[in-house]
């Protein structure tokens, strides 16, 4: 019934494969950037234990994901046929932060630096916080209410 060279976790593996899966379908644009954040941070921190642990070639996996995520989720999302002046600077802004980060992995992955991993981290999570508190507004009214009393 069941192959015999099947890992015995390929079942709960692909439970999980399953609800991301589905997470991903029913998730909004907030939700979806949210998660390509939280991905590429996990990615991160599988680098960095790798990285303590002289597994090199896992190290290596880990930080091609978290760019992969960078690159072709994160930088690839940008609207860049936006035509407002300050939405330009911004979508500008946000490529040239998403290109410094995936230098600052690249560079970590090549000499073993963890403090260039936590630093691609630290801009991840800074950039992914505003997402997280955008997502939490049911209405554009909420979101503009929200930043006039910042």
């Amino acid at each position: 019934m069941y192959a015999s060279y099947a890992s015995p976790n390929a079942g709960a593996k692909a439970y999980a494969r399953l609800g991301l899966e589905t997470s991903v379908m029913n998730a909004s644009q907030q939700q979806l950037m949210v998660m390509l954040f939280e991905g590429a941070r996990t990615a991160i921190r599988m680098a960095r234990h790798h990285m303590a642990q002289g597994e090199i070639a896992a190290k290596g996996n880990a930080v091609s994901k978290a760019i992969n995520i960078v690159d072709n989720g994160l930088k690839a999302a940008l609207d860049v046929d936006v035509n407002d002046r300050a939405e330009r600077e911004l979508v500008d802004n946000l490529s040239a932060l998403y290109d410094y980060i995936s230098l600052q992995l690249l560079h970590a992955n090549l000499h073993n630096d963890p403090a260039l991993l936590d630093e691609a981290d630290r801009l991840l999570e800074s950039v992914g916080s505003a997402w997280r508190e955008a997502g939490s507004f049911k209405t554009i009214q909420e979101l503009d209410a929200a930043a006039a009393t910042a």
